[in-house]
């Protein structure tokens, strides 16, 4: 059996001595999360998560969510785990005092995220939506909205879901045809089917609010026709308590290859009475309050099942005899060694801590910038942290996720035969692994989000900042720091030689770009992770300890064996969509 200890160290590391959390105190908000609450939380959030939800992974992934009559029943110990999750206020960690929340820093939250997902990913979703719908209430709800729903949602009593794919609208959200009509009341009568509705229904709250996009009889064709509206599955009466349930009804659930304790319903909205949520037609803007949120998130779900597949692929390399390594082989004895001792297990090993590691640090920075970009009394660090927010969005996204497959696989390949094998969990974590790659946006779109909008805003500024401070950390690296600061410098250069090619000839075959949109986001993802390991290298180098000897000992190894990629895929890049778009699709057999 597999098992998971959230990485309190690891991540007290991230926070306090490279990110510096703690200067967010000069926040009148955020002026009591001190470096003490910092550790607090974390340590309390782990007790909860790893004693009482994470061991709910497995057999939550054996039993499954179960549809009965149109009502979803979790898997066992799920209810409680949540509700318990729930009064000790963890979904409320980062929410507004004024609606029941704590008033903590995001980044903060973010790392009981990482903990959450890393115990339980499927779990993890019935809270995780809540965030997205929570934060679009707060850009764009009524006052009247804001009152009714976001304490609830804080609390965690009440969820929420996000509709936005039907059966002929996946992606392209054009497409959207649920209908909303409007009454004289000022409501709307949803009519239409959603499919892929994470926790759109379930046992663990009293009510759930389905944030859902459809068109007004009068709206515009194509995406910008699209309203948003608020739908609860129970309506809410003048007094706050619940009234009738409304007429949506959940058909069937999905059953799929992984997140098996997650429902993912089919929704029917047979004449729901719905709410508008912000202006007629506007519903694109404003869902993607919802989804910037989510990708985040689905970001740390990756991040969790990797570093739950690192945690566990160490131990049983420490603990397995098999073989011998090449220096032992002239020796008489027949005693196995561990199979740690072995250069491609270490090979292994190494990639999954280099990757897991830098991920987490790229992804506490980002949600540090979310903190700056809303909270900060200076216009200036506000823009400019919502410019890194927005350049990073796609990156944590889809970078993070594919790590989480390379690694969850690397997971299995350790294991051996017994990775494979459903018994030890590592085939779990895999199964697990591969839906974050997908939903919230394919990694596809986001690197097609970095390529076509990222590159250009603002004057193609974000990018250039983010260069800046990559350069402008390396001006500082002293020899002691060369074996980090020599091959992201190159690393660096043949990032922004690509980043030249990709907008010259974005403009002249469109084609060109997109073809090579993925890769371009992988060498973008990992000059970002080598900026995190010179700045934890930086760090380590400076202190005594295994600990940081452990930081040296990856950032040498990310610097030598995978930094390197950056330079192979660049001629992938470049080579144009000729080969790409050029064969006839009847050849592509």
């Amino acid at each position: 059996m597999a098992e998971y200890k959230s990485p309190v160290r690891d991540m007290e590391f991230v926070l306090n001595e490279i990110i510096n959390v703690g200067s967010l105190t000069e926040i009148e908000k955020f002026e009591d999360a001190t470096p003490d609450i910092v550790s607090g939380v974390l340590e309390e959030a782990a007790k909860q998560i790893d004693g009482t939800i994470g061991v709910l992974n497995e057999s939550g992934d054996a039993e499954g969510a179960q549809l009965n009559g149109g009502e979803v029943t979790t898997p066992a110990g799920f209810k409680d785990a949540y509700a318990a999750y729930a009064e000790s206020g963890w979904i409320g960690l980062d929410k507004d005092i004024e609606f029941d929340g704590q008033g903590l820093p995001y980044s903060l939250a973010t790392a009981v995220t990482d903990m959450l997902s890393g115990a339980n990913a499927a779990f993890s979703l019935y809270p995780g939506l809540s965030n997205g719908a929570y934060e679009a209430l707060k850009a764009h709800g009524t006052q009247e909205q804001k009152e009714t729903y976001m304490s609830h949602l804080s609390l965690g009593d009440w969820s929420g879901t996000m509709c936005l794919t039907e059966p002929g609208a996946g992606s392209d959200l054009g497409q959207v045809r649920t209908k909303a009509a409007p009454q004289e009341d000022g409501s709307y009568l949803i009519e239409g089917s959603k499919i892929f509705i994470t926790a759109g229904e379930h046992d663990l709250t009293d009510n759930i609010l389905h944030l859902v996009l459809a068109r007004t009889p009068s709206a515009p064709e194509g995406i910008r026709g699209i309203s948003m509206f608020i739908a609860p599955k129970f309506m809410v009466n003048e007094d706050g308590s619940l009234g009738d349930r409304n007429t949506i009804v959940c058909p069937s659930i999905e059953e799929k290859m992984g997140i098996h304790g997650s429902c993912t319903c089919v929704l029917n909205f047979n004449d729901a009475k719905g709410y508008l949520v912000g202006e007629l037609n506007k519903g694109i803007q404003n869902m993607f309050v919802m989804m910037n949120s989510a990708r985040l998130m689905v970001g740390m779900q990756g991040l969790g099942v990797a570093e739950r597949a690192t945690q566990n692929a160490i131990t049983y390399a420490k603990e397995r005899k098999q073989g011998r390594p090449l220096t032992r082989k002239t020796e008489s004895s027949f005693d196995s060694d561990t199979i740690i001792v072995h250069p491609d297990v270490r090979r292994m090993l190494l990639t999954m801590k280099a990757l897991t590691e830098g991920c987490r640090m790229m992804a506490y920075d980002t949600a540090k910038h979310v903190d700056l970009s809303e909270n900060h009394a200076d216009d200036a660090v506000r823009a400019a942290s919502k410019a890194r927010v927005d350049l990073m969005t796609p990156i944590c996204k889809a970078f993070i996720t594919d790590v989480g497959v390379e690694v969850t696989g690397l997971g299995v390949q350790v294991y051996g035969g017994h990775g494979y094998i459903k018994e030890n969990g590592m085939e779990q974590n895999l199964r697990d692994s591969k839906i974050f790659c997908i939903y919230e946006g394919t990694n596809g779109i986001q690197a097609m989000d970095l390529i076509g909008r990222k590159l250009s805003m603002n004057g193609g500024r974000l990018p250039k900042d983010f260069f800046a401070d990559v350069s402008s950390e390396l001006s500082l690296a002293d020899d002691a720091l060369a074996f980090i600061a020599k091959p992201l410098s190159e690393a660096l250069a043949t990032l922004q030689e690509t980043t030249d090619w990709l907008i010259k000839s974005k403009e002249a075959n469109p084609n060109d770009a997109a073809a090579a949109a993925v890769d371009y986001l992988q060498i973008f993802g990992l000059v970002v992770l080598g900026y995190y390991w010179l700045r934890a290298s930086k760090v380590a180098v400076a202190q005594d300890g295994a600990f940081y000897k452990g930081k040296i000992a990856t950032a040498k190894f990310f610097a030598a064996k995978l930094l390197p990629r950056a330079h192979g895929l660049a001629p992938v890049i470049m080579a144009g969509s000729d080969c790409v778009m050029a064969p006839d699709e009847g050849l592509i057999i």
